[in-house]
């Protein structure tokens, strides 16, 4: 290989970062395997599939377990399968035998790729390598690799929260992004002959995976980031890794053909609504998913997809029925209902069912061990969307227990806390300090979670929010002593925030300006949410992108970027920011736009 030997990645990869990988029983040689050739290997692989996300899971465990250990596909295939199941549950047992399996199969690749000795690996720093003379086995191998090492990566974030696991998972995702630019050089240079189709589908469509899943993670990271990604040997580009990822969805006979769509329809209905203003590819994701439903029609993960399609569009009706489907489907992973009452939270919420939200985050809270902080703070907020006046004594004791019991399972993860964490503990103590009373905690929260995109989707389900705002904001200038005078400003411009922002959805810019301006106006009074003023900034700079003023946009959000630090959930914010560039940049035919400061430092 031309920057790396078996040596070389086994010191890297595996000794040095992780000696916890060694096995007392490792094998020096490659285990006999005569009667499994790995065309019978990758359609084992493909049944496994087919059964796993249909839910028959002891199925696919059947096919692929009697290999495990000594095929390349059976032994990857169950560490996948595992990996899925520790994700999606987050249960320690699972964890730990997901962390196991990846460290059989980063072995068992490592029997199996291709050897070097040091005159050739110092050869091939001189000059390609000649692929031709790499064996199919060792093909797969190399990319087997890649992918377990991408995995064990992952999993160490969640595995082991200290500082050294996050170092060593960073080193595994260096080697992990280089094997896979390996694969590439594979799959372009090798001359490859008739009689391979059969196994180089299999290889090119894991190889699109690969490479078009890191572009497209990379491009969504900040600029800094990027920039010392960029300086160690990584680069993302957010259309290469969705063409990627496409040409991977047209190998429909590919092993990891599933992957590539469901990577596409993560990307396309979760990332892009949670990190950005823009819509996802919901034509495409419409027609993928009629496709899986068609070959998988009681998959839990297709089902999930088909719910968050309809709640994107704003069906919020249609989404929780879908919701359900997905619940009912399988028992296997209880943990996954969670992922599934999490959405159905929030597409009541949006529809301002505040019973139904809440008979949701109650479930939540008693079942799930996710983050029970955030589950604690946000049952409350939207139980007190009903109103004082709609709430009987029992419910407001049993929200005042609620605020009380949101700091006490703050988590730290690597020496830090979760930012929805930190900012769920500052308002149940503002809680407190208000009176018991918070200022439309439940649609700041949707608002948090870039939920307003949905209510744009819906001419009534705008109106309805607006009323909401509308009528609260008026109370408020009324009666503000009803929150204490404390925090007086700072719930002044959450409201002219939120109803900025609905204007903005609504298409009323003038009036949506003027609240979003209001916002900023408020910046020396605010004592405390100092998050408002750079987040009015941004939707300033959303408002005048939609009217085509692209440099004033670019103002604001330059502004957000560079005069606004230490808020809460800045982090969230600075992602929108990026994301913004780069559409921003995209709709201007010279590209990097300049802001104009002399119309612009009046804003």
């Amino acid at each position: 290989m031309s920057d790396m030997t078996n040596d070389m990645n086994d010191m890297d990869d595996i000794d040095d970062t992780d000696a916890e990988d060694e096995f007392e029983d490792a094998l020096e040689v490659i285990p006999a395997h005569c009667t499994m050739d790995l065309n019978t290997a990758l359609d084992d692989s493909k049944i496994a599939i087919h059964f796993f996300f249909n839910n028959k899971f002891d199925d696919a465990q059947n096919i692929l377990q009697p290999w495990v250990g000594t095929s390349l596909y059976h032994t990857m295939g169950t560490s996948i399968f595992q990996f899925l199941e520790a994700i999606l549950t987050f249960q320690p047992s699972s964890i730990q035998k997901a962390s196991t399996s990846l460290k059989r199969s980063i072995r068992l690749c490592n029997l199996y790729r291709k050897k070097n000795t040091l005159t050739q690996s110092i050869g091939n720093m001189m000059k390609k390598p000649n692929y031709d003379s790499y064996t199919p086995d060792e093909i797969h191998a190399e990319l087997c690799y890649a992918e377990a090492l991408l995995l064990k990566a992952l999993l160490t974030f969640i595995e082991d929260e200290t500082l050294v696991s996050f170092l060593r998972a960073g080193i595994k995702i260096r080697s992990c992004f280089n094997s896979y630019k390996e694969c590439n050089n594979i799959l372009v240079s090798r001359s490859w002959i008739e009689e391979e189709n059969s196994y180089k589908v299999h290889f090119e469509s894991g190889v699109r995976l690969g490479i078009g899943a890191f572009n497209l993670m990379i491009s969504l990271l900040p600029s800094k980031i990027i920039k010392l990604l960029e300086f160690i040997g990584f680069s993302g580009s957010k259309h290469l890794g969705l063409n990627e990822l496409h040409l991977g969805n047209q190998l429909q006979n590919g092993v990891r053909h599933v992957l590539c769509v469901m990577t596409l329809l993560a990307y396309n209905l979760v990332i892009v609504y949670v990190f950005t203003q823009e819509d996802g590819d919901l034509e495409f994701c419409d027609v993928a998913l009629k496709q899986q439903l068609a070959i998988y029609p009681n998959g839990a993960l297709f089902l999930y997809f088909k719910g968050r399609l309809e709640f994107m569009r704003g069906n919020t009706e249609e989404a929780a029925k879908w919701y359900t489907s997905s619940v009912q489907s399988q028992i296997a992973w209880k943990q996954f209902h969670h992922i599934c009452y999490w959405e159905m939270v929030w597409a009541y919420s949006v529809a301002l069912d505040w019973k139904r939200a809440e008979m949701y985050a109650c479930k939540l809270m008693e079942e799930s061990k996710w983050s029970r902080t955030i589950y604690n703070y946000q049952r409350a907020c939207i139980m007190l969307m009903r109103g004082h006046s709609n709430l009987s004594r029992d419910d407001l004791n049993t929200i005042n227990q609620l605020m009380l019991d949101v700091p006490k399972y703050k988590q730290r993860i690597a020496g830090k806390s979760i930012p929805m964490e930190k900012f769920s503990v500052k308002k149940s103590q503002r809680y407190i300090n208000q009176n018991n009373r918070l200022f439309l905690p439940a649609v700041e929260l949707m608002y948090l979670w870039n939920l307003f995109k949905v209510f744009s989707k819906k001419k009534s389900l705008c109106e309805n929010l607006f009323r909401l705002i509308d009528k609260h904001t008026k109370d408020l200038e009324k009666n503000p002593g009803q929150y204490g005078s404390e925090y007086e400003f700072d719930n002044k411009a959450l409201g002219q925030l939120l109803k900025g922002t609905c204007l903005r959805i609504m298409n009323t810019p003038l009036l949506a300006e003027e609240c979003l301006k209001n916002v900023i106006s408020l910046e020396k009074k605010i004592k405390e949410d100092r998050f408002l003023v750079p987040y009015a900034h941004v939707e300033l700079a959303f408002l005048y992108k939609n009217k085509g003023q692209l440099d004033k946009a670019a103002w604001f959000l330059e502004s957000a970027k560079k005069n606004y630090s230490g808020y809460s959930l800045e982090t969230r914010l600075h992602f929108q920011i990026h994301c913004a560039w780069s559409t921003l940049n995209e709709s201007k035919p010279e590209g990097n736009l300049k802001a104009n400061e002399t119309e612009c430092d009046r804003y």
